[in-house]
């Protein structure tokens, strides 16, 4: 569906156009020749729009159960019954759908791979096939699973395996001009570790986040969803001499700089029941950074780390490095939801942390979770930004 703009092409055109055709609805059902196909429309998000007609608009018609009984193709020229057709759709992202189609969807959303999901996928399917395509079956190299880890981790940033699928390719081409050439003798299988995808692929692409070493005051660790998976972030924190600004840095969009400043709001307003002293801000500039500052940030799911990065700073106790948070946060104090529950969990397994904090109103999310994207994490719930305090951030070292 992608690039598609003339209406026609799914509703055909009248007999009494020159090289007038029945639309690809009804003509994929004639050539099938059966009455209840399943159709498969593939990146409907992508449909274009000009003077020729709008083709989302038809597919309301063809989508609505109520409607598409009586489906009229201009050259067929009577109502067809569509309602025995099965059809789904895939969309990167649903938003860019119109209201009125998205109301005709059952959306069912799909998640990126995990780390040991693409491993398997390389080793029984990607690796297979790249191995016949160059020519290496007779005498296949094996690629261990550190060497397949390093790709994913230092060469590819998505959530499917395309690209990883491609620098597979890379390898296996490589292999295959080096047994050309004779520098490996034949009937010696190779067997690729690590330091072989370094030597045939180069320096590493993609740097992934880690943990900080240690415990400080005033940044914490915050856990977004992007589009290629799960991601951590740190939200760093100062306060100076000034005249009551909040200052925002690092390409932040209208959403997240708002819930930063909910988060100041709210600490100012319950500031005794926090053990802040009350006139903080009368006189100074508070300013947050979140790093990467040319990378464009949104979304409200920061608002709880913004907020416990700013208590950090506030009372002097240090935000522990091995808790990673994400929320949003109302003005009342209440964690509420956000999305993208699996991939920020494993975006916090790569970066070693050991804790996560969630909404919860997020745990029926986790509980239907598979064990192994839980394994080794320690997963907290909360309601109330009160709940967390103690566990994101150390006591005073008087208080130890």
């Amino acid at each position: 569906m992608a690039g598609m703009r003339d209406e026609a092409e799914l509703r055909g055109h009248r007999r009494t156009y020159v090289g007038a055709m029945a639309g690809r609805i009804i003509n994929e059902i004639k050539r099938l020749e059966v009455r209840n196909p399943l159709f498969m429309l593939d990146e409907i998000d992508k449909i274009g729009q000009d003077f020729k007609g709008d083709p989302a608009s038809v597919l309301l018609e063809i989508l609505d159960p109520e409607q598409n009984s009586n489906f009229l193709d201009y050259y067929l020229d009577i109502p067809f019954d569509l309602t025995p057709v099965i059809f789904i759709a895939t969309a990167n992202n649903i938003e860019e759908l119109p209201d009125a189609l998205r109301d005709r969807l059952e959306v069912i959303y799909f998640s990126g791979y995990s780390e040991n999901e693409k491993i398997h996928i390389a080793q029984f399917h990607l690796i297979p096939r790249q191995l016949a395509a160059n020519g290496l079956s007779a005498d296949p190299p094996r690629f261990t699973s550190e060497a397949i880890k390093k790709i994913i981790r230092e060469y590819t940033e998505e959530s499917g395996v395309r690209n990883l699928e491609r620098e597979i390719a890379t390898i296996c081409r490589k292999l295959a001009r080096e047994r050309v050439a004779g520098y490996q003798a034949k009937g010696s299988p190779r067997q690729l570790g690590p330091a072989d995808v370094k030597k045939l692929l180069g320096p590493r692409r993609y740097q992934r986040e880690t943990k900080y070493t240690s415990d400080r005051v005033g940044v914490t660790t915050g856990l977004v969803w992007t589009d290629f998976g799960g991601e951590i972030i740190f939200v760093e924190t100062s306060i100076m001499p000034g005249a009551q600004q909040l200052i925002l840095t690092g390409s932040l969009g209208s959403v997240i700089k708002e819930s930063a400043q909910t988060a100041l709001s709210y600490i100012r307003s319950h500031a005794r029941e926090l053990g802040i002293d009350s006139d903080f801000y009368a006189d100074k500039d508070v300013h947050i950074h979140i790093p990467a500052g040319a990378i464009p940030k949104d979304g409200p799911s920061a608002g709880l780390t913004i907020a416990i990065a700013l208590i950090s700073l506030l009372t002097g106790r240090k935000a522990r490095n091995d808790v990673a948070i994400t929320g949003e946060l109302s003005l009342t104090g209440r964690v509420l939801p956000v999305k993208g529950v699996k991939e920020k969990i494993l975006a916090a397994q790569r970066a070693g942390i050991r804790t996560v904090i969630f909404p919860r109103k997020n745990a029926v999310d986790i509980e239907t979770l598979d064990e192994e994207v839980l394994e080794e994490i320690q997963v907290i719930t909360a309601e109330e930004l009160l709940e967390v305090i103690d566990v994101a951030l150390t006591p005073l070292e008087g208080e130890r």
